[in-house]
This record gives C-alpha cells, sequence and structure tokens, in this order.
C-alpha cells in the first residue's frame, strides 16, 4: 500500500503541475465538458453546458489531479508513521484527497473564476483615451501620461502630435497609438476645433 500511495501522489502532483502549466486542465468526463484554466494568461474560460444553474461540477481537470495528490500523501504518511488499521488509513486518504480537491474546487470556481473578466481589444484600445501629462512632453520629444483603463491607473510614453511642447498637468486625449507611445493631443484644442464659431450682431 505504501508504494499505491506514493504513486498516487506522484501523479496527482505531476498532472496538476501540467494542468497549471500547459492547459491540461481542459478535461470531458463522459458527456460533460468542464472548460479550461490557465495560469500564464490569469483568465478562465468554462463552458456553457458546465454550468448548469450555476453550478459547476467538481470533477474535472484541476480537482482530480488535486485528490489524487492529497489522497496519496495522507495515506503514504499516515501508513509509514501511524499504527492505524489499513482500511482506517485508506479511508482517512479518502477524506484528505475530498478536502484537498474541494479546497482547490471553491477556491478556482467559487471565488477567482466567476469574477474573472475576459478583455475585449476595445478594453485596452487607447484611441480616444483621455489622460494627463505626468512627465512634460518636449516639443519632437517623448514624455509620460497617466490615465484610467479597466479601473486601473496605468501609464505611457506619451509624444505631442503636432509637435508643440505639452506641459505637465495638461489634460489631453489620445489620437493614436504605435510602437509602443501615445500621440496626443491637448483637450481644450480639440473641444475649441469643434466648437462652432460664435456670430456677432
Amino acid at each position: 500500500m505504501t508504494t499505491f500511495y506514493l504513486i498516487c501522489f506522484v501523479l496527482g502532483f505531476v498532472l496538476s503541475v501540467l494542468a497549471a502549466f500547459t492547459g491540461l486542465g481542459r478535461v470531458h468526463f463522459g458527456h460533460f465538458h468542464f472548460g479550461h484554466f490557465h495560469f500564464g494568461h490569469a483568465h478562465a474560460h468554462v463552458h456553457a453546458n458546465a454550468k448548469a444553474g450555476g453550478q459547476l461540477s467538481a470533477v474535472n481537470g484541476i480537482t482530480l489531479p488535486a485528490f489524487l495528490c492529497w489522497f496519496g500523501g495522507a495515506g503514504y504518511l499516515l501508513h509509514q508513521y501511524s499504527s492505524l488499521w489499513a482500511p482506517l488509513v485508506l479511508l482517512l486518504a479518502g477524506v484528505f484527497g475530498m478536502m484537498g480537491a474541494g479546497i482547490i474546487y471553491l477556491a478556482l470556481f467559487r471565488f477567482l473564476i466567476p469574477h474573472e473578466q475576459v478583455l475585449s481589444p476595445d478594453d485596452t484600445r487607447m484611441d480616444g483615451v483621455v489622460a494627463r501629462v505626468s512627465d512634460e512632453i518636449r516639443a519632437d520629444g517623448i514624455g509620460e501620461i497617466l490615465f484610467l483603463q479597466i479601473g486601473a491607473r496605468r501609464s505611457a510614453a506619451a509624444r505631442s502630435e503636432s509637435g508643440v511642447p505639452i506641459p505637465r498637468g495638461t489634460e489631453v486625449v489620445v489620437l493614436r497609438y504605435a510602437r509602443g507611445v501615445a500621440y496626443v493631443s491637448p483637450l481644450n484644442e480639440l473641444l475649441a476645433q469643434d466648437s462652432p464659431p460664435s456670430t456677432s450682431l
């Protein structure tokens, strides 16, 4: 039994690592599809068929390896370092395995994945972003702008679209974005251009 528990632990650990870094978490069991989870991209896609009534299956390519890992580890330790009866060790190992898989399931599929936001290109589009100059943009030089995007404060290198200097603190609009540099123009100048000319009687 010692070898059996050790094999379960090693297999569960290896599969957990593969699921985390290679997308092996995408697993089909029968006619259910449980989606996949990518740690490297910090986002998750869960198939709609796995969300019956807002419920996600607890048996998938993430929790099954976790069960094997905890089951094998607990079984190995109890079998080696306790005088418990073998069937009781097997039962306790199963309980620990269920606990480990349950923790992973709750952490990922109940708390993290449901709150993940899949971004579209429009969410990070720079054209039209209103920003403030944080480091003066010199004539034909590069400065820096600060702006809010997707609820976070971000910065970017910036150039003046017209080539004239733009002092620090000026509110600007990004007209285009190329090669990591935002080309901006002062907001008040753009508003003045859009305003209809005044007429005098």
